[in-house]
């Protein structure tokens, strides 16, 4: 639900937005004198659980340079059992990776969470044998959301976010990578999946076949029903601004495995295109729905808003590649991943790739918080601050989760 004291939307256009060409530093995101309101939300809130959600540039971090770590942390072994969702998560952040620190998810509503996306995924959906347990349990979805989430008013909020969460990765899971994935004949397996999210319209005489096959196999299954609770939650705007992500996503998807029919490793340039599509961007893009709330679509789809949420779903994927970096090496083929294209198409070592890598990822965060900064000031309204801090809040929760999960990612001795 909104926060209390939240004033209407003015029924006005919007003041025009600064020029984002050429980009400010992050030094440089204005302060709001004589502006309580802004002042509050460009330093923070403050309170239980949202020690993350900062709008403000903070310190810059450490420059990724062998020379910058003389003494090689120690990095956590990666776990061998999947953790119980009340174990203490443990893990040591990339050294120089820019990243904010996010206080311990709610303990309770993490076990909620967790027990019943488990029942969901079981007994609603039947989303993956039980030789796949394990994995399942070691994703640790439950904590993952609620370190996203901490605004969501209920665990009902929390959990629409965890079944989209969960109904995407078996998706990317059993079309594409790991559990029988493969990039001949994507298009057609996701084109029909997305029918679950983005509904068929056609004649009585095919409808029923149509409908019959969004039970053919999990990922439809999930699909089929986390959008279900998802519609009884969102606006009409919300939920179509969700499938327009998923259709981003789906196209990066193709691009992904149209490189990995052809073999070919695109330059670096093209690598962070097609990551800006298959990327994170319908997580943190639904966070109003998640808080309770909306964002008017007129709002939301301003360039600057798509802008930084665009930063944000491109600097989180990035962490996704720099934590899942040793997990794919290890793996069956070839996976593409920032540091493994900077590598080939630069002519540096593994190492070099690597720590520039991070670089990048620290050049797209701190464009995102002085975006984000800019738009928090040239638009004092009550709802794009929220939303704002949402969007910022994910980005930091979703780097605690691939830190602390060390049942599935573990860090490359690089240091």
């Amino acid at each position: 639900m909104p926060e209390p004291g939240l004033s209407p939307l003015p029924t006005t256009t919007p003041p025009s937005l600064p020029d984002p060409t050429p980009p400010p530093t992050p030094e440089a995101a204005p302060a709001a004198p004589g502006n309580p309101a802004l002042d509050r939300i460009l330093r923070g809130p403050s309170g239980l659980g949202t020690a993350g959600l900062f709008l403000t540039p903070r310190e810059a971090p450490p420059v990724a340079t062998p020379a910058a770590t003389p003494e090689p942390p120690q990095l956590p072994a990666q776990a061998t059992e999947p953790p119980t969702e009340t174990t203490a998560p443990q893990g040591t952040p990339i050294p120089g990776l820019y990243h904010h620190p996010v206080p311990e998810p709610d303990p309770v509503r993490v076990e909620e969470v967790s027990r019943r996306i488990k029942t969901w995924a079981v007994d609603e959906v039947e989303l993956y044998p039980p030789e796949w347990e394990d994995q399942f349990d070691g994703f640790s979805v439950g904590r993952y959301m609620v370190a996203c989430h901490p605004d969501a008013p209920t665990v009902d909020h929390l959990m629409i976010a965890t079944r989209l969460m969960v109904a995407e990765n078996v998706v990317d899971d059993c079309y594409c990578e790991d559990h029988g994935g493969s990039p001949v004949g994507l298009g057609g397996r996701l084109l029909l999946a997305h029918t679950a999210l983005d509904p068929v319209h056609t004649t009585k005489e095919y409808g029923p076949d149509w409908a019959e096959s969004l039970h053919s196999d999990a990922p439809r299954r999930a699909y089929r029903s986390a959008m279900e609770y998802f519609v009884r939650q969102a606006s009409a705007s919300q939920a179509d601004r969700y499938r327009h992500d998923m259709a981003r996503l789906h196209l990066g998807y193709l691009a992904e495995a149209a490189w990995a029919q052809t073999e070919y490793v695109p330059h670096v340039y093209e690598y962070l295109a097609m990551r800006q599509f298959n990327n994170f961007r319908p997580c943190p893009t639904i966070t109003d729905t998640i808080g309770g709330y909306e964002l008017p679509a007129d709002l939301h789809a301003q360039p600057e808003m798509q802008k930084v949420i665009a930063l944000a779903g491109n600097a989180t994927t990035i962490v996704n590649d720099l934590y899942s970096y040793t997990k794919e090496l290890n793996s069956p083929g070839k996976h593409l991943n920032l540091p493994v294209v900077i590598a080939e198409r630069e002519g540096v070592s593994d190492k070099d790739a690597y720590l520039k890598a991070v670089e990048v990822h620290n050049d797209l965060m701190r464009e995102f918080e002085a975006a984000a900064a800019r738009l928090a000031a040239a638009w004092p309204v009550p709802m794009v601050q929220r939303f704002l801090r949402g969007v910022a809040v994910w980005v930091d929760g979703n780097h605690y989760w691939h830190m602390t999960n060390t049942y599935r990612y573990s860090l490359p001795d690089f240091w």
